[in-house]
């Protein structure tokens, strides 16, 4: 972890080096209407609530979103909140020419998105993008192809088994796990499609999980479901929000770091919920 902070502060004063070299070498990208500025504010808010609702830290977004600005020779001013990225852009006289907010949608994981994202405010500044070119590699990230869903099911349940082994479990018990996890997933991918709260896609997926796993025990006592029942949830376990929790709070994004470890804390709520609803109906 300290490793990932040394490197991180490395990372950004190699970049406010190069930035510099930049701005001494050649003359920045100013725009001069009052529409392509509002338009560059735009696209900036995007590319923030996409990076936001995808699994990316605040230090990242703060990091591209500037990035982009200062090399169309704009300094940005933002506020970035759990569910709201507030957007304000300076010129080099410090005159304030676009403020505007954007809310973000429910978040995610998509590393690809947002690895994309990254790669794509480099090329902006290494080549002098325009607003209209940079619109149409965000539609392009956006409408990159997600794996298919049995491959995600198929693996996701095999690290379900995999867990299980490590905790100890036998083989009947990996293909319980295996079994839950695939049942639970697909449950809380269906109540997701149908625009339902994600806690309550996640309490779904927990007790749908809990309750084919926990079904084992009515074979009898001496049959082996232990395992397979306390792993059978682990592919909910909050592990994004709360290590980007953790980087918040260590990097001074005091509010962001809080939300998320509150968010984080929601979701592990409603796996014990969904747990001790199968504990409470199995007499386990």
């Amino acid at each position: 972890m300290l490793y990932n902070i040394y490197f991180t502060s490395k990372k950004r004063r190699i970049y406010d080096i190069s930035v510099t070299l930049q701005r001494l070498n050649k003359t920045t990208m100013k725009l001069q209407s009052k529409d392509e500025i509002g338009d560059l504010g735009k696209v900036l808010l995007e590319i923030g609530t996409l990076l936001m609702s995808n699994g990316a830290s605040t230090a990242r977004i703060r990091m591209t979103v500037d990035r982009i600005a200062d090399s169309f020779g704009y300094h940005a001013d933002m506020l970035i909140t759990h569910r709201a990225l507030t957007l304000a852009l300076r010129d080099s006289d410090e005159n304030q020419v676009y403020n505007n907010l954007k809310r973000t949608s429910p978040h995610g994981v998509n590393f690809k998105l947002v690895s994309g994202i990254s790669r794509m405010s480099w090329k902006i500044v290494q080549q002098d993008w325009t607003i209209t070119q940079i619109n149409n590699d965000l539609k392009r990230l956006q409408a990159l192809p997600h794996y298919p869903r049995i491959i995600v099911l198929s693996f996701v349940s095999l690290a379900g088994a995999s867990f299980c082994r490590l905790a100890g479990g036998n083989a009947i018990e990996m293909l319980i796990a295996f079994i839950a996890t695939f049942g639970g997933l697909f449950a809380r991918q269906e109540i997701l499609k149908k625009k339902f709260n994600p806690y309550i896609a996640v309490l779904v997926g927990a007790t749908v999980s809990a309750l084919m796993s926990g079904s084992f025990s009515i074979i009898g006592p001496d049959f082996p479901f232990e395992h397979g029942f306390a792993t059978s949830v682990l592919y909910l376990i909050p592990g994004i929000p709360l290590i980007h929790s953790f980087t918040d709070l260590i990097e001074g994004n005091t509010l962001n770091g809080i939300l998320r470890w509150a968010h984080g804390l929601m979701i592990a709520f409603m796996i014990a919920l969904g747990l001790s609803i199968s504990i409470y109906l199995y007499h386990i």
